[in-house]
């Protein structure tokens, strides 16, 4: 990762036209190829970035330009270079889930019926190359399904689950992978875009997996 302290603006120049004016910005170029300009306020939000796959060019007059597939610039003009640094971060080990998440997928494929009648598991943390499918099993007619389990379901785990799917597509030995997004809550953004993703939505009841509560999943 490369960390660039500058006073700078920043132009886009795509669907539609932004400009950031001077001002001093944290600049970060990942690995992956991302570009993206932070202010000091926001949280982990940007102010503007560029997603991969693009490419960078440091031009003469400390003008970069970034540019994606789609022809998309993001131009970024240097006045001063307070800072700049690269840093080796390594493979990173992925988001540890917390007590009740790892449980609920210890649960469930211990007990993967309750998903529906003849339904077996392949395995828990089934590998890819961008991290661990929570569950992946097979239904009743054999066919495969890729389970990604939050406590409360948002979009971002939609948008993890259908990372894992288009992976796990390209497998021969696999494919077609449907999929499904469990949670003991799901937001409505979240099983909107899941719907429409074809990826099927269950609410999970803790309790009940557990044995605790009749042993019954909403599958919507």
């Amino acid at each position: 990762m490369r960390l660039v302290i500058a006073r700078c603006s920043v132009d886009y120049a795509g669907r539609l036209t932004a400009h950031l004016p001077s001002a001093p910005r944290l600049i970060l170029v990942k690995a992956d190829g991302s570009v993206s300009i932070h202010a000091d306020d926001r949280a982990y939000k940007p102010l503007n970035w560029m997603s991969p796959p693009c490419t960078l060019k440091e031009g003469d007059g400390d003008v970069w330009t970034v540019v994606n597939k789609a022809g998309e610039k993001l131009i970024i003009t240097m006045e001063e270079v307070l800072h700049d640094s690269s840093h080796e971060l390594g493979v990173d080990p992925g988001l540890i889930k917390d007590g009740v998440e790892a449980h609920l997928q210890e649960l469930l494929a211990d007990r993967i019926e309750t998903l529906g009648e003849g339904w077996t598991l392949i395995r828990r943390e089934y590998p890819t190359a961008i991290g661990p499918v929570d569950i992946l099993c097979r239904d009743a007619d054999g066919a495969t399904v890729a389970v990604e389990l939050k406590r409360r379901g948002e979009i971002d785990g939609v948008e993890q689950l259908t990372r894992y799917l288009e992976l796990l597509n390209r497998d021969p030995h696999l494919a077609p992978v449907k999929g499904i997004f469990a949670a003991q809550e799901i937001k409505p953004q979240a099983r909107v875009l899941a719907t429409d993703r074809g990826i099927g939505c269950v609410v999970l009841d803790y309790d009940a997996l557990r044995g605790i509560e009749d042993d019954k999943l909403r599958l919507f």
